[in-house]
């Protein structure tokens, strides 16, 4: 048996450039790996796909996409052996935290070393991408500069070992849905990402902070007013920025320390006794 920890991911940016012919949206966003993460268990079985999970009543059958996973590299490698995996899900749901992408991608890497496949990474990014745009960057991890439909890769310097707090209100929010009410229009701020790599090259945790901007958030608000308390509440609070994550609900905030994030989660607490609050630090490619 062997133990693979799934980190999620947070947006430091997040712009949409356009639709493309494939359906998908063309997207340029800075992500970042969070230590807030779920943990695999996986062990060889006889034959075929075995999935359990605690911690969440997410469906653990064929829809789910750590069995996918699993089935596509069963699939490419034809692999004869199963594989039993047990999640234990720490992560939300429905969040804009990439809970299960980061899954998927522990599940190909899980494979990888369980069965000495010597699938390289670019290999594993690109099954990845055929079950979900975010697999690839949960995969390699760190912080990158994502395009494409998000699958598309660059390396930027490690921004780890910043405080951050998270908080998701009880309410789940549809990735589709809030690209589809984006797309009928937005004339808010977008991201400057060229800024936003510069702070992160300088380690400027103070600029990173001034230059948040996701422009989802605006869409998912209006829905979900929430959203707008968590963001005010974590800046009262000491906080040097908030922001939602990816399509929402989640907002995030980065605190200058430790003291002071357990500041800002208290205070989310004591607003909301149902929110799913949580803080972590940003994690490097090295996993530190």
């Amino acid at each position: 048996m062997i133990s693979v920890d799934a980190n999620a991911k947070i947006n430091l940016t997040l712009d949409i450039l356009g639709k493309r012919d494939d359906g998908y949206h063309e997207v340029s966003m800075v992500m970042q790996e969070i230590s807030l993460h779920d943990t695999l268990h996986l062990e060889e079985i006889p034959a075929g796909i075995e999935l359990e999970i605690s911690g969440s009543d997410l469906p653990a059958d064929e829809s789910n996409l750590c069995y996918r996973a699993a089935r596509l590299v069963k699939d490419t490698c034809n692999l004869k052996a199963g594989v039993r995996i047990r999640l234990e899900k720490r992560i939300p749901v429905a969040a804009g935290l990439a809970g299960g992408s980061t899954d998927a991608a522990a599940v190909f890497k899980g494979m990888n070393d369980l069965f000495s496949l010597n699938i390289t990474e670019e290999k594993l990014c690109d099954l990845g991408a055929e079950l979900g745009s975010d697999i690839p960057f949960c995969i390699l991890g760190g912080t990158m500069l994502a395009t494409g439909r998000g699958e598309l890769l660059k390396r930027l310097p490690d921004f780890a070992g910043v405080n951050v707090v998270l908080a998701k209100p009880r309410v789940g929010v549809s990735t589709a849905w809030a690209y589809k009410t984006y797309d009928a229009g937005y004339t808010g701020r977008h991201p400057d990402n060229e800024a936003m790599i510069k702070a992160i090259e300088q380690g400027d945790v103070s600029g990173v902070s001034n230059l948040l901007c996701n422009v989802l958030e605006g869409v998912t608000i209006k829905e979900h007013v929430i959203i707008n308390t968590y963001k005010q509440v974590m800046l009262k609070a000491g906080a040097l920025c908030s922001m939602m994550s990816g399509s929402g609900p989640t907002v995030f905030s980065i605190a200058p320390d430790e003291t002071v994030a357990e500041a800002v989660a208290a205070q989310i607490k004591g607003i909301d006794a149902g929110a799913a609050v949580f803080t972590a630090k940003t994690v490097g490619r090295n996993r530190g």
